[in-house]
């Protein structure tokens, strides 16, 4: 047994170095760097901050160089650093109506005080390879861009402002922690905005996905989409007063849906809502339509059976990491369950073989 002990060890610090190997590629070409990661694959940077639940672009820069661009291995690198981060305290909610917008746009309403703001975004390109890319060469600054954004007022409010949209909820309870503490059934909707935040992207997106081809009657359009930085608080009792610790950049989405009333509300629209890390709009989109799938309950609608209503499959599938370990478990070693199984299925073809001869015979 030692010998085969030592001989496993030895054979997965050899994988190490012919991973580290692989990693870095040929050394002929210039080494990626961090700060390069940073710039210029940020949608990928802030993909794993959020999924990894830790804002942090440097670290997360790292860890997608370290898992050779795997997300969800960097995902699971952010995730494993974050366990050892000791906590100070908590900050106050961040205020996204005072976000300083660099794109906001309504599906809902053409002209809206503040206008829409296109931003960034892929929207308006064409799908074709880019080939000046390959090249190399120098990119030009966006004309016209406005470096002194102020808050710009959510659309939401003016459907609210007429009583036509369902009042936002105000509760002042803390929250359970999901970084902290297992998720449980059932879950209010704070530990399933959490649980969604931090979920697999393209899970996410294939529930949202399911709500629009019908599967949980869910017809939405986007009230608002925003992307900014917003401030980061902390109050400091010692000071008697919450000072700002930083900025952080955060992608909402604040969807509208038809409602048609219930034994329990009247006819008016409902909500959907998503939050995340970083530019991720595909991600909060899908999270407020899913969001709003998972309300049925509250508003007193029919469950159709539809996956996106199930709160439970939903929240338990959607951690990308969990389903990592559970997925890739079963490729490790299972000898001796695999043994025991040969044996039965053997057995079992003998006593079917055994009862065919009898049957034969007679």
């Amino acid at each position: 047994m030692y010998v085969a002990v030592k001989g496993g060890e030895r054979a997965i610090e050899n994988a190490h170095t012919w991973l580290a190997e692989e990693r870095r590629g040929d050394t002929s070409v210039a080494e990626l760097s961090i700060e390069q990661i940073r710039e210029q694959l940020s949608l990928a940077v802030n993909r794993v901050m959020a999924e990894g639940s830790l804002y942090d672009p440097d670290l997360a820069a790292l860890a997608i160089k370290q898992s050779r661009g795997d997300l969800i291995e960097a995902i699971f690198l952010i995730r494993a650093y974050r366990t050892t981060l000791p906590r100070f305290g908590s900050s106050n909610p961040v205020n996204t109506a005072e976000m300083a917008c660099d794109r906001r746009i309504s599906a809902t309403f053409k002209d809206v005080p503040g206008g829409q703001l296109l931003g960034p975004t892929f929207d308006y390109t064409h799908r074709l390879l880019d080939f000046k890319l390959a090249a190399e060469g120098e990119t030009a600054e966006a004309p016209n861009r406005d470096t002194d954004a102020t808050a710009i007022p959510h659309v939401i409010d003016f459907l609210n402002a007429e009583g036509l949209i369902e009042e936002a909820p105000h509760d002042d309870t803390t929250p359970p922690d999901l970084t902290r503490e297992p998720l449980e059934m059932p879950a209010d909707r704070p530990l399933r905005l959490q649980a969604l935040t931090r979920g697999d992207e393209g899970f996410v997106l294939s529930m949202a996905y399911s709500t629009q081809r019908g599967y949980a009657r869910n017809h939405a359009f986007v009230g608002e989409l925003r992307i900014g930085s917003v401030a980061v608080e902390m109050d400091i009792p010692e000071l008697g007063f919450a000072i700002e610790i930083g900025e952080i950049t955060l992608t909402e989405c604040e969807t509208v849906n038809q409602f048609k009333g219930s034994k329990s509300e009247p006819p008016q629209f409902t909500r959907g809502y998503g939050l995340v890390f970083g530019q991720t709009e595909r991600k909060a989109i899908s999270m407020a339509l899913v969001d709003r799938a998972l309300r049925w309950e509250e508003l007193g609608e029919d469950n159709v059976g539809a996956p996106a209503q199930d709160a439970e499959f939903v929240l338990y599938h959607a951690d990308n990491i969990q389903a990592t370990g559970f997925l890739e478990h079963i490729k490790l070693p299972h000898y001796v369950d695999f043994q025991s199984e040969l044996e039965l299925v053997r057995k079992l073809r003998r006593e079917a073989m055994a009862d065919n001869v009898a049957e034969a015979a007679e």
